[in-house]
């Protein structure tokens, strides 16, 4: 009878080691700050795991540029089901790896621009933005802050999207004279941080008057800190725009749960978590609103952006340009 009861028990055992086992797990690589306990990663993950009776893992890897270089390494290898966190400025180079397939997703967006990509889905968006104290005298161009003795931070854009943003920012603004305009800006330049996060905490530390970020970065402050005194400088030129995508993997080995979450994506579970964790807009506006502290924030009258093939183009060149003026 002992016996018995002791192979019951292990009998029972197996079973539940075995039903653990099957849990069927969904991997997304994405950038540190969306994984981070404080982005929007653990609210989406537990909305999506109350659905989909599966364990969803992020994978952050850095910022977005950082995050294409990864898959790029692993190509058709890589674990990742679904990629989250690349831009408007490396989908071409990303389609170029031919390891996405396409999401099947139909969607009316809230965005500056139309969108009918078949494998990039857009989930939030944003301006690029210089961010400061309001005490602070705000240059009103790109030109006139390279004039100014203003110290600013910025990130790095062979490893972050918004540096590599800036560097659109200035082509497109500048399309004659981006080669002078970042010679006068290098001596503005306090340093060129990895990431986003590093850069963001220099300018709260005061190591700098102003920080590349978002027109949106004021609203945590005004909601978590009910700090009023960050603002987004407003460039006459206007704004580069940042849609952020997720695209799925070919070689998925959970096809049916990485459709799922590419559908989840649009859903008010998702897109309602978006502005005050990753504090941008959503890509279709939750049914109840943008938040309060999203409201009176800058809104550019003019919105920049190259589609993805002229973004590749100009990539190497304004690169090159970056890299000649700053070592100088």
């Amino acid at each position: 009878m002992f016996k018995t009861h002791l192979m019951s028990a292990a009998g029972l055992c197996l079973c539940a080691t075995g039903a653990l086992a099957q849990v069927p797990v969904l991997t997304i690589y994405t950038y540190d700050s969306f994984a981070s306990e404080w982005g929007p990663g653990p609210a989406i993950e537990a909305a999506f795991e109350a659905e989909c009776g599966c364990d969803l893992q992020f994978i952050g890897n850095g910022d977005g540029a950082a995050l294409l270089a990864r898959v790029m390494l692993e190509g058709p290898r890589t674990d990742a089901d679904i990629v989250l966190g690349l831009d408007t400025s490396l989908i071409a180079r990303a389609r170029q790896l031919d390891i996405f397939a396409d999401h099947g997703v139909s969607a009316a967006f809230d965005l500056p621009v139309a969108w009918d990509d078949p494998q990039f889905l857009p989930y939030d968006w944003g301006y690029f933005a210089f961010v400061s104290t309001a005490d602070v005298e705000a240059p009103t161009s790109i030109a006139q802050l390279a004039d100014s003795d203003l110290k600013i931070v910025i990130q790095d854009p062979r490893s972050s999207t918004p540096g590599l943003g800036l560097l659109m920012w200035v082509q497109a603004a500048y399309p004659d004279d981006s080669a002078a305009i970042w010679e006068a800006l290098a001596d503005n330049i306090v340093t060129v941080t990895p990431g986003w996060s590093e850069a963001y905490g220099m300018f709260l530390e005061g190591e700098a008057d102003a920080v590349l970020s978002y027109t949106t970065s004021p609203a945590y402050h005004i909601f978590a800190e009910d700090d009023q005194s960050k603002v987004a400088w407003a460039f006459e030129e206007g704004h580069y725009t940042q849609i952020e995508v997720a695209a799925k993997l070919a070689d998925t080995d959970q096809p049916e749960l990485a459709d799922q979450f590419m559908q989840f994506i649009t859903s008010d579970a998702f897109q309602s978590a978006i502005p005050r964790t990753n504090w941008m807009y959503p890509a279709i506006t939750p049914q109840g609103g943008l938040p309060a502290e999203f409201q009176g924030l800058a809104r550019p009258q003019t919105a920049l952006l190259f589609p993805p093939d002229e973004a590749a183009a100009v990539l190497d060149g304004a690169l090159e340009e970056w890299r000649a003026a700053l070592s100088q």
